[in-house]
């Protein structure tokens, strides 16, 4: 049936290598910096609030099976990258190995992963935004500080700092991808930095009594909060939408894939034990800028200060590698003919899909003005753990389909451990909420219209 036709997996290396097409400029350096650059953000500077509510002291358990899940994961991730360095994700990947309708769905799926995600940021470094100039006595309109309904007793209307800052990063994309690499590097550095501060100064002042009862909620509040702080660890796949500039994508993509999580994963675990034995859980209820917060309470201003800074930079960078990834996701998905086709056309000067980059840009800048980070949270959280289950599945197809492919390197254990991923992200998964099933079902099937009403008769690989 033409809705499972698959693309030839050597015409899409071999295409994707031919002059005029994205250019190659990122290193191994680059990458490990780009995944940690968009890991690091929001679920470090925001997100342990709401963790802890769910998991109390037992944080950096949930922190560590999520970051399990995401390990399984990461090595099917890596293997097809370093196969199939072509931009796109895991959509090329399951377009060279269960079909187009998969792919189309899996495309689409990371439309509401990356876009969303890039919405759901922003609305976080608004939050420490305001913190931060708040410090010196400058505050916004009540009105223009939030989406409408997501301050409790405040009468919001729209979250006018996250838009600004999406479009802000926008179009820094648009100028390039060496340009943004560079700005992320440093930003990057700035924000491990703050994070190593917070270590450093925050030990001092914990109590071990706020760790008692460890596990207030039980295993169902630790797995609970692994499912919330899942949202914490994206970004490691948006590496791999980076494999059509890398310069030698078969060694370096594994390198920035697995050495981005593994660094992120031991900062998290830290600060989460660290936090939650600063300040008695409970007190996170309501709060956006947990990590300052702690050091607020421990008396150390002038910390907290430097944090809401190193968070603002932090999730700057989240915004621009998450942001990245979509505009790539987009850029694939365009010239497989799926999309229209000026979304794939790139600029000369700039070497970037120019008019993609700010499509992406305006709508989810908008979305993060309307729509209260929750919300947003939890759709990001089923839309990758949906993604990472069909990369883990992807993996086991292409070893039994194409077992003489080279590959640079080799997901450990297969079937078995892309098995597990699948296990625990579906595990995962049946922790979010109903209203977010029902909402992402809603999403699939506006997807599954598009596909059958525009996509498959414009796909290049249609009959003519």
């Amino acid at each position: 049936m033409s809705i499972f036709r698959t693309k030839n997996l050597d015409d899409m290396v071999a295409a994707s290598r031919k002059p005029g097409g994205l250019k190659k400029v990122l290193g191994p350096f680059d990458l490990v910096l780009m995944g940690i650059g968009a890991i690091v953000g929001t679920g470090i500077f925001v997100l342990t609030g709401t963790g802890a509510l769910t998991a109390g002291p037992a944080l950096p358990l949930s922190f560590v099976i999520a970051a399990v899940a995401c390990a399984f994961a990461a090595l099917c991730y890596a293997e097809f990258a370093s196969t199939v360095p072509v931009a796109g994700s895991i959509y090329t990947y399951s377009y060279a190995t269960m079909g187009e309708l998969v792919a189309w769905m899996i495309g689409w799926d990371l439309m509401l992963e990356y876009g969303l995600a890039t919405s759901a940021v922003s609305v976080g470094w608004s939050g420490y935004f305001q913190s931060l100039i708040a410090s010196v006595g400058w505050h916004l309109p009540d009105a223009l500080t939030a989406a409408p309904g997501a301050v409790p007793g405040k009468v919001t209307y729209f979250n006018l700092p996250a838009l600004l800052i999406m479009l802000v990063l926008t179009w820094l994309l648009a100028l390039g991808v060496r340009e943004s690499a560079r700005l992320n590097n440093v930003m990057v550095a700035i924000k491990i930095g703050v994070v190593v501060l917070f270590i450093a100064v925050g030990i001092r002042h914990v109590e071990p009594a706020n760790w008692q009862p460890f596990m207030p909620f039980g295993h169902t509040g630790v797995l609970g909060a692994a499912a919330l702080v899942f949202f914490a660890f994206i970004g490691f796949d948006a590496v791999t939408s980076a494999a059509e500039e890398v310069k030698r994508p078969e060694r370096d993509l594994p390198i920035g894939i697995i050495g981005s999580l593994t660094v992120c994963t031991l900062l998290y675990v830290t600060v989460s034990a660290i936090m939650t034995g600063i300040v008695p859980f409970k007190q996170f209820e309501g709060v956006d800028h947990p990590v300052s917060l702690a050091l607020k309470f421990a008396g150390e201003n002038w910390v907290a200060s430097f944090v809401d800074a190193g968070a603002i930079l932090g999730m700057t960078t989240v915004i621009l590698v998450m942001l990245y990834g979509q505009t790539r996701v987009v850029f694939a998905m365009s010239r497989d003919g799926l999309l229209p086709a000026r979304l794939s056309a790139i600029s000369p000067k700039h070497g970037t899909p120019y008019f993609a980059t700010w499509v992406v840009g305006i709508i989810f800048s908008l979305i993060a003005a309307l729509i209260p980070l929750d919300t947003l949270a939890k759709l990001v959280n089923m839309g990758t753990l949906a993604a990472f289950c069909l990369v883990s599945v992807a993996v086991i197809v292409l070893r039994r389909t194409r077992p003489e492919l080279h590959r640079a390197f080799r997901c450990p254990g297969v079937p078995f451990v892309p098995a597990l991923a699948v296990v625990c992200c579906l595990g995962l998964m049946s922790y979010l909420s109903l209203e977010t099933w029902i909402a992402f079902g809603i999403w699939l099937l506006i997807g599954l219209v598009v596909y059958f009403a525009y996509a498959r008769k414009r796909s290049l690989l249609h009959p003519r």
